[in-house]
């Protein structure tokens, strides 16, 4: 059943319609747009192989540097294309109609790409930063040959070469989580999995999973995604980079309850399941994972100040409820267990990426 699901997400894609925009059209007619999957595991850049030749004899004179934009909002680069998706469209929307540019790059908004190598470092230092949540130390992932590395990114590349990309992280020993059904199954009694225990395979057990949350906080209810608030600015979305740390005791199941709880303490002091009524709000104590990723690190250090500033003002008397929770195009239950979620759905970098739509009472958004 495991390999089943990662095999599904493997294959998972986005049906993509892209423009070229239209400043930068010099033919008439101008030239139909680009139909594209794209690899939900990819990223936006790397599709730039097959956009660049389609658009080619449309574009003006000039040096190219692509970038992607969805309603105006320039995309970050570095997210892959499937949380992106997941972020920008509440209501999901297919194909989903981008716009590619070959000039003006917004450097303004986006930190600079050098097409794949930016890529591949960004994808490489985000392998570092989970294995030091999860080891302590990122020393198999430096120590990792050049084939090796070679063959992890291009099973990445290839969007779909799962058996490349497990023969090849296998050897990283970034951990394992062992799955609560597989362990009822087994009559099993085991209590307290922690850092540092070992299966028979010699993978390290671990109970902190790297975990990138998108937080998108609004003022206004709604119970159909298609009326939900666009998202027209980054500065609306809190990114927060934190483990989640397992906490598994006899009898009772570690779900997606409560690792949301844990993750986001400066919101919810017993977060509620989704339709349930909300608890109020109790400071807790900020916390921020180490990065060797210096983007992905400011990002975190931004998400969290910005979350508390805006608890510091209303600790005692927000009460906020969760609308929506996102994860590989998946909206799961959250009684559902966290080591199915982590075991299944996490992303070949080894975070697992969250998005998470939060309603605040007006004049309380991050």
């Amino acid at each position: 059943m495991h390999m089943e699901a990662q095999k599904y997400l493997w294959e998972g894609a986005i049906p993509l319609q892209i423009h070229l925009h239209e400043s930068e059209v010099t033919t008439l007619p101008p030239p139909p747009p680009a139909l594209i999957l794209a690899p939900r595991m990819g990223y936006l850049p790397l599709l730039s192989a097959l956009v660049k030749p389609y658009f080619s004899s449309a574009l003006p004179p000039g040096v190219d540097t692509v970038w992607f934009e969805y309603k105006g909002l320039p995309l970050k680069w570095y997210i892959p294309t499937g949380v992106l998706f997941d972020l920008l469209c509440a209501e999901p929307e297919r194909p989903w109609n981008l716009t590619v540019h070959f000039r003006g790059y917004p450097g303004n908004i986006l930190i600079p790409c050098e097409g794949e190598d930016s890529v591949k470092w960004s994808f490489i230092n985000s392998l570092k930063e989970a294995a030091y949540i999860i080891n302590g130390n990122s020393k198999n992932v430096m120590n990792m040959s050049q084939s090796d590395q070679l063959e992890l990114w291009n099973s990445v590349m290839s969007a779909g070469n799962l058996e490349a990309y497990l023969r090849v992280s296998s050897k990283l020993k970034l951990g394992t989580v062992e799955d609560e059904y597989t362990i009822k199954m087994n009559l099993s009694t085991k209590s307290g999995q922690g850092t540092g225990e070992t299966d028979m395979a010699g993978q390290v057990k671990t109970g902190r999973i790297p975990v990138r949350l998108y937080v998108w906080s609004v003022n206004e209810d709604f119970h159909d995604l298609e009326d939900a608030p666009k998202i027209d600015s980054w500065d609306k979305i809190s990114f927060i980079n934190r483990p989640a740390e397992i906490h598994t005791e006899e009898g009772k199941c570690f779900t997606l309850h409560d690792a949301l709880k844990g993750l986001l303490p400066e919101f919810f002091s017993d977060l509620p399941l989704i339709g349930e009524e909300s608890p109020k709000l109790e400071d807790e104590d900020k916390t921020k994972i180490p990065s060797e990723d210096a983007s992905s690190n400011r990002s975190a250090e931004e998400g969290v100040e910005n979350l508390c500033e805006h608890m510091e003002s209303s600790c005692t008397t927000t009460i906020a409820e969760i609308k929506l929770v996102r994860i590989q195009g998946i909206e799961p239950k959250l009684e559902i267990p966290f080591s199915w979620v982590v075991n299944n759905l996490m992303n070949p970098e080894h975070f697992l990426h969250i998005c998470i739509c939060i309603k605040v009472p007006a004049g309380n958004t991050i």
